[in-house]
């Protein structure tokens, strides 16, 4: 599909940092790009029907060079999908590539059979007809592809895109909501090229942290440009890289506010200078751009790797490897009249951890026996890699649980699949500032306690649980539970 390039030791990608030739490319070809808005489909005004293509094709990421690439309904990522809670939504998904595929709907609280997983393969050919009952509050969450095996290349050739849920409660806030204009959909990705065209790393290193690029795209834009209005902008921010995570804020530090997390709207705004997004992660944020100055959106080194990978990384950080850039945003026409950040959000049920009927233990595991002996080893949860003819856990619907998350060797995003959770505490403490609202993904390798409630059944297929590294998911960082 992609041309491969085998990135060892010597050549790896430690860290996010690119010790390749092609890096150069990204210094003398990443010309200014206006930034791509997706395509919004409201569902409403489709009758309520949606319908999606995955599909083979060629996009120029850099002018001139053509590259191989996937994408729903076009050449790479997908339209943003806007559903409205209350509604019952059918989305077509047809398979017109010569593989088999799936779309994991990420986020939405449906049940097992509906949820995209493993489970529910598209053949080529083939068409999945879903439909997904839209019964939680206003979020940002996105679609992706979940082939056991293949998500992590299908994700990197573009099998990704937005979806928004919408409800009254969102809309009476008066939040900037012009999709395209002070209501931004952003997938940050990080992608490999050489000479301009879009290469899929191989090798150990890649196994082993995830494959990282030397290039970020933001919407599939390289070097992007957003030209937005002089007052308050809502920023949908999505992690959709493989494995890179983010340590976002702006080159003048300047404040914003951070309003929702995967689960939604905070009960509050929160005020912060930086944001950390792991990937599967999203948060929603407003800023404001008011006093007309241009400002990019920047992003600090990635030192989240094993061992030497690691150690590499933070030292190509100390060597003055810095900040980069992710977005330039250029405020356009006069300071216009806007809404206000509010005093207050959504009011949120608090679950009550008494209610919780049982403990459960999760610790992901990189196989390191295997490939520090040359062979290819096996991630796991719990030491096992994923079976998907094994059930590992069995849940009642309803109960309230407790899951301990932890990861070995690294940070690892934890998602869960058909659940939202709460962050109970943090290597035995209270949850940090970025653990507030309700979540699907959480950032673990200490310690990390989940009070979770299970509302949606999962009988004729089961839920994913799993690291969101996409190569530790596929190499078997992954279970799979029951809800009955």
């Amino acid at each position: 599909m992609l041309t491969r390039r085998s990135f060892l030791a010597g050549a790896a990608l430690a860290g996010g940092t690119a010790f390749a030739a092609s890096s150069t490319w990204r210094v003398a070809a990443a010309e200014p790009q206006e930034l791509r808005i997706p395509e919004l489909i409201d569902a409403r005004s489709q009758g309520r029907s949606i319908s999606l293509r995955a599909q083979a094709g060629r996009t120029s990421f850099f002018p001139g060079k053509e590259s191989r690439t996937l994408g729903y309904n076009g050449s790479y990522l997908g339209p943003t999908l806007r559903v409205h809670r209350g509604d019952d939504v059918e989305i077509a998904v047809t398979n017109a590539l010569d593989e088999e595929t799936s779309v994991h709907w990420h986020g939405l609280l449906i049940p097992g059979e509906l949820d995209g997983g493993p489970h529910q393969m598209i053949r080529p050919g083939a068409t999945w007809r879903p439909v997904l009952p839209i019964r939680q509050p206003a979020a940002t969450l996105w679609y992706h592809s979940h082939v056991h095996g293949r998500t992590a290349e299908q994700v990197y050739a573009g099998l990704a895109g937005l979806l928004l849920v919408t409800d009254d409660d969102e809309k009476a806030l008066a939040l900037p909501s012009e999709y395209g204009v002070d209501d931004l959909p952003l997938v940050l990705q990080d992608r490999q090229f050489e000479s301009g065209r879009l290469i899929l790393p191989e090798g150990m290193m890649t196994l082993m942290h995830g494959r990282r690029g030397d290039t970020l795209l933001v919407n599939g834009t390289a070097n992007p440009v957003a030209r937005v209005p002089r007052r308050l902008v809502r920023l949908r921010l999505v992690n959709g890289s493989n494995a890179r995570f983010y340590d976002l804020a702006f080159a003048d530090d300047r404040a914003f506010h951070w309003i929702a997390s995967e689960g939604g709207l905070l009960e509050r705004p929160v005020e912060l200078r930086s944001l950390s997004l792991a990937p599967g992660e999203r948060a929603e944020i407003l800023v404001d751009f008011a006093d007309g100055r241009a400002i990019a959106l920047e992003a600090g080194p990635d030192t989240n790797a094993p061992m030497v990978m690691g150690m590499l990384a933070r030292a190509a950080d100390l060597i003055g490897r810095g900040r980069e850039p992710v977005l330039r945003f250029e405020p356009q026409g006069g300071e216009a009249p806007g809404v206000k950040v509010p005093e207050r959000l959504v009011a949120h049920e608090r679950l009550d951890p008494s209610r919780a009927v049982r403990r459960r233990r999760f610790a992901m595991t990189m196989g390191m026996g295997g490939m520090m002996g040359g062979g290819m080893g096996m991630h796991g949860i719990n030491g096992r890699p994923y079976d998907m003819e094994r059930i590992d856990e069995e849940v009642r619907l309803g109960d309230v649980e407790i899951w301990e998350v932890s990861g070995e060797m690294m940070a690892h995003p934890f998602h869960i699949h058909g659940v939202h959770f709460e962050v109970l505490s943090r290597s035995g403490a209270a949850p940090g500032p970025r653990d507030q609202g309700l979540r699907d993904t959480v950032v673990a390798q200490e310690p990390v306690e989940l009070l979770v409630r299970f509302t949606q059944p999962a009988v004729a297929a089961p839920f994913m649980y799993h690291c969101h590294i996409l190569e530790h998911e596929d190499n078997g960082m992954m279970g799979q539970f029951v809800v009955r």
